[in-house]
């Protein structure tokens, strides 16, 4: 065992905390692609060898040192010295000519199985047998390693803008660029409820410790949202404003996966006719997918489901690695039938919490998210008993923005298609919902518990109804 190692930080800690055998810590990604005309016959069999003569680099050739002491509040991360490739990088097949359906019950059985915490904790499946003659990548990978962030940021640098381009490697063989990590960057971008509830006393006092500033901003942001509900800081949602609704089940280790893929311009031609931004356009389409999605399973809460919308804190310039985040809360508009008044109750809620968060330090930002959040252990905890707590729930789902490239790039020559985010149900939050830009459109990737949520599909296209819905009332 190499004595290079790196020691894991408190948020990346709760990754490995939180891993049951129902809620697994780890994200993924679905990239499909397109491949040149001029495609070898043995060009993904070629690609594979190549990467396995090459050096696999940090962070993909750690694993923990003590993967059998889950809860040790010390772990680390040690270099491999046996690491099997064969066992990271995988051939898939679908049935040729596989369609999308087909894929996405490949993907979701793929992500129901647990990584294998005594070896470096990812895998790339390499999936043949798309319509077209098309493949795609299914990479996973434990939250403890990497962030979304983290994982868009590498990912891109093993991709090329150029068509032609012959040279590119895979994503584990390409170096990290050298860099100081920042005393900031030691938090979290996919939160989940378990790590929100488990870290929240660490961090209000991570937020003390760093001066009085944070302590007095943390304070002010908690008034707000608790105790004031005048003026903006009405439309913020607290900590006990989601209602009771089936997503917020206890989870079982199976996974539902849909996509969905809507042009950017499009989402961006209704956020400026009602002065919202993308993400705010998304939440609304998301809520009113789901508004039909319960309605047509008689779930409908009277009340609006809340989100909890991760915003990275990682200062400019970050290439990533460990988790760096902070949280607010907002409506989802599902108790709402007019599609542009959902838009302006969300646009409201969220324009109110992120001027809020303008106001503090980062280390403040990460306190108040935790304490935000650390009432979710009610929820948590009744998912996993099924008794019902009498007070509202803190929220709902998640919904995440992982931003991403906005040019079309390419693996040797195949083009990217899309970029599906695959991320992590846990008891108390049977789905999660995380969006990723990607040229010229948004690609939306819907993650949730296969007993909890039956039929998913039909809530992606249920979203794609809701965004038609709200460009004809737009219009008029």
């Amino acid at each position: 065992m190499s004595n290079d190692s790196a020691r894991l930080g408190l948020q990346d800690l709760m990754f490995i905390y939180g891993e049951t055998s129902s809620s697994k810590m780890h994200v993924a990604g679905l990239l499909p692609f397109t491949p040149p005309a001029d495609l070898p016959r043995d060009y993904l069999r070629d690609m594979i060898d190549e990467a396995r003569r090459q050096k696999v680099v940090a962070p993909w050739n750690r694993k923990l040192a003590h993967p059998r002491l889950q809860f040790s509040p010390v772990h680390d991360w040690v270099t491999d010295d046996d690491f099997d490739f064969d066992y990271h990088v995988r051939r898939s097949a679908l049935a040729s000519p596989g369609d999308e359906r087909e894929l996405g019950i490949l993907v979701s059985r793929l992500h129901s199985n647990h990584l294998d915490l005594t070896r470096p904790p990812w895998e790339i499946h390499v999936i043949e047998g798309l319509e077209g003659g098309r493949f795609a990548f299914y990479m996973k990978i434990h939250h403890a390693l990497v962030d979304g962030y983290s994982a868009m940021k590498m990912l891109a640098r093993s991709l090329s803008a150029d068509p032609e381009a012959r040279d590119t490697q895979m994503f584990f063989n390409v170096p990290m660029p050298s860099r100081s990590r920042p005393p900031t960057a030691d938090s979290g971008i996919s939160l989940n409820p378990l790590t929100a509830t488990m870290r929240a006393l660490g961090g209000i006092s991570s937020a003390v410790t760093d001066g009085v500033t944070s302590a007095v901003d943390l304070t002010n942001a908690l008034v707000n949202t608790q105790i004031r509900r005048d003026g903006e800081y009405g439309h913020i949602a607290g900590s006990v404003s989601a209602p009771h609704s089936i997503l917020n089940a206890r989870i079982s280790r199976n996974r539902r996966f849909a996509t969905q893929q809507y042009e950017f311009d499009r989402l961006k031609a209704v956020g400026s006719q009602h002065g919202a931004t993308i993400n705010d356009v998304a939440l609304a389409i998301i809520g009113g997918g789901l508004r039909k999605f319960l309605a047509d399973i008689d779930e409908l809460p009277e009340r609006s489901l809340i989100a909890f919308l991760p915003v990275n804190v990682r200062p400019k310039g970050d290439e990533g690695g460990g988790n760096a985040v902070g949280a607010i809360l907002a409506p989802m508009g599902t108790d709402i039938e007019d599609p542009v008044e959902r838009l302006a109750t969300i646009t409201a809620a969220t324009r109110a919490s992120k001027a809020q968060l303008q106001t503090m330090s980062p280390a403040a930002i990460v306190a108040y998210s935790a304490a935000l959040l650390a009432p979710a252990g009610g929820q948590i905890a009744g998912a996993l008993t099924g008794v019902k707590p009498p007070w509202p729930y803190t929220f709902n789902l998640c919904v995440s923005n992982v931003p991403g490239p906005r040019e079309l790039l390419y693996f040797n020559g195949s083009r990217l298609e899309a970029t599906y985010p695959v991320s992590i149900p846990v008891h108390g939050m049977a789905l999660n919902v995380t969006l990723q830009s990607y040229a010229d459109s948004m690609n939306f990737g819907f993650i949730g518990c296969r007993d909890a949520l039956p039929h998913l599909q039909r809530l992606a296209v249920y979203t794609g109804d809701a965004l038609g819905e709200l460009e004809k009332a737009s219009l008029g």
